[in-house]
This record gives structure tokens, sequence and C-alpha cells, in this order.
């Protein structure tokens, strides 16, 4: 039987970017085992993880649980690398080895260097590289280096933005790069309808009122995601008591949050709703999306807001670009009075639907369908 093995330094990586790949995989005839850290769910709870790794089994994934750690100058990596590499170089005659994150990229191509047979194909997929235009130096530095060098042991490198994709054309030596518009959204489920009178209950179930002018936030809780710069912007109209902010993941400034809430006598406007499973319903009853993180590979949640026909503002950056959405609605980063500029403006007046239905059908181009094909092409291209 083909055997294919999917590396990502934690689960959620698996959940959130790869299922429907492994979907995929398994439609082609393959055995299919993941690799990554049980451990840590990275932006899903624990008690999820242990779920989520229920219904790996349920659907016949092997798992491996590999000691990963997020900081890249963890000796914890070292340990994953050696692990990772007992696997693939034992008899288990992988056909394609997927790997995910820039740790388990590293570890992983790290490990199959020395491996030479013919019907092994290592995929990379670069979520967005850490060094592009405006990035800071140490980023070139630290992480250009170790992806110009670890290319030429990667068959295929799949980048998800143009940006990426152009610069590994042109300074790469992977065998194979290509360009695929992201992981891959379910369209249908933000093409839900919820009845005034639902709307209503799920904003009571939340402590919200119908006439609250809701903003919606999410994303793991962190310094990248930038949620700080909404929690900023809202000092500055705390005194509309209508205006709420939803914060829906988690992460490590959760508690940082919560106590600049508290010190900003924010506890009226502000909720850190934590992990949730009822995205598209939450995306139903806000007004608008905001998502103002430094660097993005692509912007899923905003793409997210766009199927959910709602208005997104969205910080400038690489990922954010490439959605192509009205400039009107786009501001550089911790410009903060710009933010509150247009988080009036909207409370104030409706975004012509002639936008709202733009950016859903620009949203289109992210849809499962669409990258499910390109990524079976690869996998089949794969076996040549």
């Amino acid at each position: 039987m083909k055997k294919a093995l999917i590396i990502a330094s934690v689960p959620s990586m698996i959940e959130q970017f790869n299922m429907n790949n492994i979907k995929i995989l398994q439609e082609l005839g393959y055995q299919v085992d993941v690799a990554t850290n049980f451990q840590n769910g990275g932006n899903i709870s624990k008690e999820r993880t242990v779920e989520f790794k229920k219904e790996l089994d349920n659907i016949s994934v092997g798992c491996y649980n590999i000691p990963f750690a997020r900081n890249p100058f963890s000796l914890s990596n070292i340990k994953a690398y050696k692990e990772i590499k007992k696997i693939v170089s034992e008899d288990k005659h992988y056909n394609i080895i997927h790997m995910h994150s820039p740790i388990g990229g590293v570890c992983g191509r790290i490990a199959c260097r020395k491996l030479s047979r013919n019907d092994l194909n290592v995929i990379y997929t670069a979520h967005g590289f850490h060094f592009y235009k405006g990035a800071p130096i140490l980023n070139w530095l630290l992480y250009y280096p170790v992806e110009k060098i670890l290319s030429k042991y990667t068959d295929y490198l799949i980048t998800i933005n143009k940006e990426d994709y152009e610069l590994a054309t042109r300074k790469f030596n992977a065998k194979n790069t290509k360009l695929v518009h992201g992981i891959g959204i379910d369209v249908s489920k933000f093409d839900i309808e919820l009845g005034e009178e639902e709307k209503r209950k799920k904003r009571e179930e939340i402590g919200l009122k119908e006439e609250d002018f809701v903003i919606i936030q999410v994303g793991e809780l962190n310094k990248n995601k930038n949620q700080i710069m909404l929690i900023e912007t809202m000092k500055e109209l705390k005194q509309d008591n209508r205006i709420k902010v939803l914060f829906a993941g988690i992460g490590k400034l959760a508690e940082e949050y919560k106590e600049l809430i508290i010190k900003y006598n924010l506890q009226n406007n502000v909720r850190i709703l934590g992990y949730r499973r009822d995205i598209p319903e939450l995306l139903k009853i806000s007004n608008c999306l905001v998502s103002l993180s430094y660097r993005e590979g692509l912007g899923i949640n905003a793409v997210e807001g766009m199927l959910a026909k709602i208005p997104v503002i969205l910080s400038k950056n690489r990922g954010h670009n490439e959605l192509n959405i009205d400039k009107e609605y786009m501001v550089e980063i911790n410009d903060t009075e710009k933010l509150k500029e247009i988080i009036l403006e909207l409370k104030d007046r409706c975004v012509p639907e002639k936008i709202i239905e733009e950016n859903y059908i620009k949203a289109q181009k992210f849809s499962a369908e669409n990258v499910n094909n390109d990524m079976k092409s690869i996998y089949k291209e794969c076996e040549g």
C-alpha cells in the first residue's frame, strides 16, 4: 500500500490545514500517518486535542507524538528531529512526506535529506515565510538562509501567496514550486442564514444586545495577531457602550489581555471567548470582522469574514493584500486612529452591498473545491 506522512509542529495545523489533504490521500489509496506534538495543541484546547486524536484514530490515521517546541532554538527540537529521522529511516517506506510549519519543515527535511528513493516525494507547504517585504532584518538573517538551504531537499515547495511564490521561484532550489490558494475553506459553512430571532438568541447567549455593534477578531491570542491594537483602539471608543469586541481564540497572551481589559476598564466592551467551534454563527451575529496581524501567509479568518458577507477591516500585510479588498478598509499596523475612524463609520452607515458581494466573490478563489483540486493534482504528480 502507498503510504504518506504529514508532519506539523502542533495538532491545530493538522486539524485546521490538513484534514482535506488526509481525505484526498486516502481517496488516492494512501495509508496516512501524522507526526505532531499532541502534548501542545497550538491554538486548540487540550480537551479538543484529545478529542481530535480520537477522531484521527477513527479514520485509521496513524499518530506519532513528537516533542516539537514552538521556539526554534529549543533543545527539544533536536529530540524531535531524531524521532522524525527514526520514523522516516525505518522500513515505513513512505511515498509522500508532507511537512507544515517552519519547525516541522526544518526537522522533517533534515531528517529526509539522505533518503534517495525514487518513489519518495518530500513536500513542504510554507504558510507564509517569516521573511517578507518589510520584515525585520533579523527574520531575513535567521529564516531565509535556512529555507534556501533546505529547498534543495524539497521536491515540491507549496506557497500560498504571490509574494512568497515569486521569491521562491527566483531564489530557492526546490525541484517544483507551486502556488496554491490557501488551505481550502468549506464555503458552505458560511452560507448559513440566521433569522432575526436566531441572531437575537445567539447574541443573548454571549451577553450581547440586539442594538450592539459587534466587532469580532478570530485567531490565536499572540503578538503576531496583534489583538492589542484593537484593545488600544477601544480605549478611545469605550464611552459608547454599544460597541462590543469579541476575541475568539486561545493563546499565551490571554491572561495579559484580560489584565489590560481590566486596567483600561473595558470589561463592558471587550470579551475573550476562548476556543470556539461556532465561528460561522459568531460571524453572522457580528457587524464586522477585524484582522490586524503583522504577518499573514494568506489571512484565512479574513476570507471567512468575506464568505459570511460581513465587512472586513484588515491590516496591510502580504497575506491580506492577496485578498484584494477595497483599500478604504485597509489600515497600517498600529494606526489606531484610522482603525477608530473606520469602526465609527461602519457603525453609523452600512457598507454598500456591492462591496460585500465583491468580497464574497473574491473569497471563492480560496474554496476547498479549488484548493483540493490543486492538492490532488500535486499528489498525483508525485506518482509520476
